[in-house]
């Protein structure tokens, strides 16, 4: 047999999509060539695929061999097509059955010795691998990620070698189980904090509506403590969440050393630039707001950051996504994140702080709150202030705070009943079915319609200011939001910085 078809998939965002890796063994000089749209560290493959094989015991032919990785308008990266190819040229040169790679695929990249080293996308490629009825072929190192796809069947195998005598028959390996470390993980704890009840509660709201927090006063008084202990009081992702995280950080860790049961806390620093926030690159990968999915991305210094940084993530604060084009192709990932955000009132930060003056003048000041721009503090639900404790009580803490564990009770119980009534969380509630869920009667319409003239409140802000609304009244047990939970919610946006 000299033409050898072998299966392995791609790596486009969060699809996996299938990749035919064509063989043929020809006469004439000896010579390797690959086609298909190969990237650099493809084409470097075949000096990596020739010292494995020879490594492993095994011939590497003496002809002219032509490698096609198909579809050929589809870009090939990385070291993934390493095996793939490996065993195509065996199978075309006789040394292991063509009949028994058509029920499986690979992935995976060789070492000279022929080892095999994880490679990222194994969860996504497991996930199509068994949409697709085959079989999936990984290292063994990504196998215990890849296990964890649905209705997968994954192999893991550790080297070439042993790989090859499971497909000629003398040596089977067995598929790998999927295991679930569902287990608490552990997070700074809510208890540490030392006063600030106004901001306790406004992080009880954001946790339980899912709704993004702005904290805003002096520096050293809490705000980057406070925004620490937001996962700790989430409720734990579910196993498709799970699923999910864990595929996006394989990207920068195809081990899958990370916890998938644990939200992630991203916090870029303010240098940031936009492409890191939001992804990209000539192969792109997910940026911070993609890291953050299902978690918490952190901004502190918010109006440290470059404009550019800030206004990438309107859109994503409202699909709960990101897509990056390029000139060839377009990946989209998601990015449905919690921001919490974190700022001065002013560049020296002293801003109504009754222990030390201001020294900034008018024209400093409004210049400094100018970088952040009116849609995206629009999009922020709760603007939280955070003031200066008295030293004595912060030396002589009086106990009795609330820690993660009960607050996160009630979050878990608030976000249940959302759940039940319309399926994801308020701050993601559809503007066609806002009103009917919130429930309003007339004299709480006219009371809103009275405060939104008032305050001169956007489109957006009223309707963000309903769900806060509704989550109050959620935390309640209130079936209706009253006057009391609207006050509270316009409360939050009745700041100095709105």
């Amino acid at each position: 047999m000299e033409l050898s078809v072998v299966y392995s998939r791609a790596v486009a965002g969060m699809d996996a999509p299938l990749v035919q890796v064509e063989t043929h063994l020809s006469n004439g000089l000896p010579a390797f060539h690959i086609v298909g749209l190969p990237e650099t560290a493809v084409r470097e493959s075949k000096d990596r695929v020739r010292s494995a094989i020879l490594n492993s015991h095994f011939a590497f032919p003496d002809r002219r061999i032509t490698i096609n990785l198909a579809p050929a308008d589809l870009p090939k990266e990385g070291g993934r097509f390493d095996l793939p190819i490996a065993l195509g040229i065996l199978a075309a040169s006789g040394q292991v059955p063509g009949a028994e790679l058509a029920h499986h695929e690979f992935l995976g990249e060789l070492a000279l010795d022929g080892r095999l080293r994880a490679v990222p996308g194994a969860i996504q490629a497991a996930g199509a691998a068994s949409r697709s009825g085959r079989q999936l072929t990984v290292p063994a190192e990504s196998a215990p990620l890849a296990a964890l796809a649905p209705n997968s069947r994954v192999i893991p195998a550790s080297d070439l070698l042993t790989l090859c005598a499971h497909l000629n028959g003398n040596r089977r390996i067995g598929h790998c189980e999927a295991q679930w470390i569902d287990r608490e993980s552990a997070y700074p704890d809510l208890q540490d904090i030392v006063g600030q009840p106004g901001a306790r509660r406004a992080l009880e709201i954001a946790a339980s509506g899912n709704h993004n927090l702005l904290l805003f006063g002096p520096p050293g008084t809490g705000k980057t403590l406070l925004a620490s202990r937001l996962p700790g009081i989430l409720p734990p992702p579910g196993p498709e969440e799970a699923l999910t995280l864990l595929a996006l950080r394989s990207f920068f860790d195809p081990g899958g050393s990370g916890e998938g049961f644990r939200r992630p806390f991203r916090a870029p620093h303010h240098t940031a630039s936009a492409a890191a926030l939001a992804g990209g690159g000539s192969k792109p990968r997910p940026g911070e707001i993609s890291l953050a999915h299902g978690g918490v991305l952190f901004l502190d210094e918010l109006a440290e950051f470059s404009r550019l940084s800030l206004e990438v993530l309107r859109e994503p604060l409202e699909s709960g996504e990101i897509t990056l084009s390029r000139a060839l192709h377009r990946t989209r990932y998601p990015a449905r994140f919690q921001l919490i955000a974190a700022m001065n009132p002013c560049p020296c930060g002293f801003l109504d702080d009754p222990d030390r003056p201001c020294r900034c003048t008018p024209e400093q000041i409004q210049r400094y709150r100018a970088r952040i721009s009116g849609p995206l503090l629009d999009r922020i639900d709760l603007h939280v202030p955070v003031n200066r404790l008295p030293p004595g009580e912060l030396l002589n803490p009086q106990g009795g705070c609330e820690g993660s564990r009960e607050v996160r009770a009630r979050v878990c119980h608030s976000r249940d009943a959302q759940q039940q009534r319309q399926g994801c969380a308020n701050a993601q509630i559809p503007p066609d079915r806002l009103m009917p869920l919130c429930r309003l009667g007339d004299r709480e319409k006219r009371y809103l319609e009275s405060a939104a003239q008032r305050m001169a409140l956007s489109g957006r802000a009223l309707h963000r200011t309903l769900r806060v609304a509704r989550t109050v009244a959620d935390l309640a047990g209130s079936p209706q939001v009253t006057i009391e939970h609207i006050s509270e919610a316009l409360a939050y946006r009745n700041a100095e910085l709105s």
